[in-house]
């Protein structure tokens, strides 16, 4: 049943935004097994009710997928692939300013943010991987008296499920490598920031897209989420998330069909500053790296080892830097740290802040509310720490940071490589004999040297250790949206 649940508010400067609530699935919005409520984090206040998919309407995206797969997409030339992400690419930048309040409106991130950078991240990765359709080819082999060759072909239908805390600009991290190798997708959203999504499936419809080619649908983890990843006709699944749900997705997996399976997880990530480093720039970075997107980053560098000669030095700086953070409405283009996503994260963090008092850490600024409605925690910095507090070895996802000293390049090694967790870490010196040094010790999926959180469509990103499998963008990220079969041909006879 084909249904039209649009829906209209309001910002808080008053713009409105309208935007449909269904399901997406065969290119029409669609009634799911219940709702559920969507909450602005600004003000806990709710923005509407979306329609949320149990296992009936999991079942019939993915038989739209595979049906799609069948009759149209696996016959779709390269060429019309790569022309249909580019035009998808152009209507997202046409609408760049509304699809931006909604990001916010939903997420809390800052506007300046969703408009400047997560939104035309969206574009910008579809016309990459766009790009990458018609040069997609195998190699011939010499062998002994046959041709032999190979092709790279689609695996099918792919699941990418996506978090909350860059709700489009992941959706495009999946969507550009899975279409451009010529698979189609059921996508599904966070429970708590499915909007922006739901407007991108608009836009799928308006540039053309076959129906059932690109399929997004909102439900809970534990139910949409866990019959995607159990599902016989999903061939492979792309998921962005904590450690802990990225195992239950290979548990999933193992005990299905054995689908090819890609985590991007958690992280925990040092960010080391060295002696000779350019103090200024590493104040500005080190802020950057823990407190952009509130702190809600799976690379973000919220263990800062600073060396023993500018450690006092760093700290004051750092704290007078972090003081000027305006913290607020995030539809005012000044905002940079917005609300925390929801009510559980909130306690979530407020609750590893007590734990960091309570083992004897110093909170040497912030730790408390800010404000009085919303989700907003006071930007916090912890100092005194030991590698064993529970606010060193687990992943906070808020704007909470801990700095400590460290000796020479052996102790920060040690020290850094002290958790479970490999997915980011940064170097700061302006030595760069030791910043090659430094950064090829470090057991992590990437290395900054000198800044921070720079993220880019062309670059792989992924982890170490329990910070995931595979790696998102870049080239590398074709590997997991394919299957390498080889071809012989006796051509003796």
């Amino acid at each position: 049943m084909t249904v039209n649940f649009v829906v209209e508010t309001t910002t808080s400067k008053g713009d409105k935004l309208t935007f449909n609530t269904g399901l997406f699935i065969n290119n029409e919005f669609v009634e799911g097994a219940s709702t559920i409520d969507v909450i602005n984090p600004t003000t806990g206040e709710k923005i509407c009710a979306v329609q949320a998919a149990e296992e009936a309407q999991v079942n019939a995206a993915v038989d739209a997928a595979e049906k799609a797969y069948k009759d149209v997409w696996s016959k779709t030339s390269a060429r019309e692939r790569a022309r249909l992400m580019n035009k998808l690419a152009d209507l997202i930048d046409a609408n760049v300013d509304e699809i931006a309040k909604i990001e916010t409106l939903d997420n809390g991130k800052g506007i300046a943010f969703s408009r400047g950078y997560d939104i035309p991240q969206v574009a910008i990765t579809l016309r990459y991987f766009a790009g990458f359709a018609d040069k997609l080819h195998g190699k011939v082999i010499e062998t002994e008296g046959k041709l032999s060759y190979t092709r790279h072909e689609p695996i099918g239908v792919c699941a990418a499920i996506i978090p909350w805390n860059f709700p489009l600009m992941m959706a495009g991290w999946k969507l550009g490598p899975a279409l451009t190798t010529g698979n189609v997708v059921v996508l599904k959203t966070s429970e708590l920031t499915p909007l922006s999504a739901l407007k991108l499936a608009e836009l799928v419809k308006e540039a053309g897209f076959p129906p059932g080619v690109i399929n997004i649908i909102t439900g809970y983890g534990a139910v949409a989420g866990d019959k995607l990843a159990r599902h016989p006709k999903v061939g492979k699944v792309a998921f962005t998330g904590s450690t802990a749900v990225g195992r239950l997705i290979m548990k999933a997996s193992a005990e299905t069909n054995l689908k090819k399976v890609t985590l991007e997880l958690g992280g925990k990530s040092p960010n080391i500053i060295f002696n000779d480093a350019d103090i200024d720039q590493a104040v500005k970075w080190a802020h950057k790296g823990i407190f952009f997107n509130h702190g809600q980053c799976c690379c973000a560098g919220s263990r800062v080892y600073v060396q023993e000669g500018i450690y006092d030095k760093f700290l004051e700086r750092f704290k007078a830097y972090t003081a000027e953070t305006k913290v607020g409405d995030p539809f005012d283009e000044d905002t940079f740290q917005g609300p925390q996503i929801s009510q559980v994260q909130y306690d979530r963090i407020m609750g590893y802040i007590k734990a960091g008092k309570e083992e004897g850490a110093t909170c040497y600024m912030g730790g408390s509310r800010f404000g009085d409605k919303g989700y907003f925690i006071e930007p916090t910095v912890f100092t005194d720490v030991k590698e064993n507090m529970k606010i060193m070895q687990e992943e906070i996802f808020g704007p909470v940071v801990a700095v400590s000293k460290f000796k020479d390049i052996d102790d920060v090694i040690e020290k850094a490589h002290d958790t479970t967790y490999g997915l980011a870490a940064a170097v700061f010196t302006t030595n760069i004999t030791q910043a090659v040094t430094v950064a090829n010790k470090l057991e992590a999926g990437t290395v900054w040297v000198n800044c921070y959180n720079e993220l880019d469509y062309n670059t792989p990103f992924g982890g170490y250790k329990q910070s995931g499998i595979g790696r998102e963008n870049g080239e590398y990220a074709l590997d997991n949206y394919v299957q390498i079969k080889a071809v012989k041909i006796n051509v003796g006879l």
